[in-house]
């Protein structure tokens, strides 16, 4: 038995008709339940109980047993002051509070059907990819497209608080913090930590002094990257570089990190960090104040065509430095510039937007992931095999969400799909 259950069953008042008793044998009317507290204190604050006839406001509690409530310390705890009742599945010990007032309590188990812990623990102790799975077919699809709604600006809500923090770490500017985000979303899953390295050692507005000249703006981002350590290259291009780096690190008394950070293997080459660096730098050089742009585009079509960069010629024919190859474009694809907008134009246009107190720009975030197709990785996969397949990006996001922080943790029953399955199984 968990807590989870009990506060489901408080929440909701799912208990039978009749009339309640606390285990004192005063009668027990539910007016209000209170609103549900994520944070310490007590469970549920602002309740409405009448207890013997007698109306009582305050707050209310909630363990598997009652001594918990000692267990937990709650008795020498003034938060614990003005609690009105004490919700409990097994009533094995009479409570005080900090007063030695004893709290009233209300024994639940001989109030529910049984029928609805029996689904719960179906759900619960499941051991399939995720606990629903068995009944997840019987969920009416109007709920689960709303909770998936709900899911997706949570999900960018999560991400506030990352955005913020650096927003906050780069002197409040946008521009600075935009290229953060997007620098590390250019080295995608496997190389994010060095391209976000990358970019906190290379200061955009550093980049932005020389923006005109593409081979500078390469020597800066191929030096800092470490990727110019090279005594010495067979080709002129990266020896300019290197010759062009040298200057501009004492200039800016810059700070190279290893080169040994980034990964080339099990990649294909149009992803190696190199190539990825070269179009990040192309991406610096044709565009002037990006975000601005970023911000007062609306469509995936115009955002799109920021992001249509070609390398510089060098790259035509290498992957790396001293090493050509068949000559081909080393653009950025459609699912690559799909990826960008989604995990990083999305969300920080809708931060911007709740913090610029611009809602607009917040639907506008909402409204491009949706007109995108949902990206292609192991767990929307193993969605779309248990009956649930995103339509857009903004689903997807949704069900990333909604596997990380309610289904592997098993919060089913702060789930909108699993409260809706386990009071469906219920009620035949």
């Amino acid at each position: 038995m968990k807590e989870d259950f009990i506060h489901f069953l408080w929440k909701y008042k799912l208990f039978t008709p009749g009339q309640l008793m606390t285990t004192k044998g005063q009668t027990l009317e539910i007016v209000q339940t209170g609103s549900g507290n994520q944070h310490a204190g007590p469970d549920f604050s602002a309740a409405q109980l009448k207890i013997d006839g007698t109306l009582w406001a305050g707050n209310v509690e909630i363990h598997v047993n009652s001594s918990d409530w000692f267990r937990h310390g709650h008795q020498d705890d003034d938060a614990y002051g003005n609690i009105i009742l004490h919700v409990v599945m097994n009533h094995d010990k009479e409570i005080t509070d900090k007063s030695d007032n004893e709290v009233p309590v209300f024994e639940v188990k001989k109030y529910f059907d049984a029928a609805l812990f029996y689904k719960y623990e179906q759900i619960i102790n499941s051991r399939a990819w995720i606990p629903c799975e068995k009944f997840l077919q019987e969920a009416d699809n109007f709920i689960v497209v709303n909770w998936l709604n709900r899911l997706l600006v949570e999900r960018l809500e999560n991400k506030t608080g990352e955005i913020l923090k650096f927003y906050k770490y780069f002197d409040n500017s946008w521009e600075q913090t935009f290229y953060y985000f997007l620098a590390r979303n250019f080295g995608f899953k496997v190389n994010a930590s060095p391209f976000a390295l990358l970019a906190q050692n290379t200061p955009y507005k550093i980049l932005a002094r020389h923006k005109n000249d593409l081979t500078q703006i390469e020597a800066l981002l191929f030096g800092q990257a470490g990727l110019l350590n090279e005594a010495s290259f067979k080709d002129a291009y990266p020896s300019l570089l290197k010759r062009e780096y040298d200057f501009l690190r004492h200039k800016y008394e810059l700070k190279p990190m290893e080169g040994s950070l980034w990964k080339f293997g099990k990649l294909r080459p149009p992803n190696f960090p190199t190539i990825r660096i070269a179009q990040f730098a192309r991406l610096i050089h044709v565009s002037e104040n990006l975000f601005r742009k970023i911000t007062d585009k609306t469509s995936v079509k115009d955002i799109s065509s920021l992001f249509h960069v070609q390398c510089s010629p060098y790259w035509d024919n290498h992957y790396r430095f001293d090493k050509s190859s068949e000559k081909k474009d080393k653009n950025l694809g459609k699912a690559a510039i799909e990826n960008i907008i989604i995990n990083t134009i999305v969300p920080l246009k809708f931060v911007y937007g709740s913090e610029s107190m611009r809602p607009e720009i917040k639907d506008q975030a909402i409204n491009l992931i949706t007109e995108l197709p949902a990206e292609k990785n192991t767990i929307i996969n193993q969605w779309i095999k248990t009956g649930i397949k995103p339509q857009n990006a903004g689903e997807g996001q949704a069900l990333l969400e909604l596997k990380k922080y309610y289904c592997t943790p098993k919060k089913c029953l702060q789930c909108a799909i699993g409260h809706h399955l386990v009071r469906k199984k219920n009620d035949g």
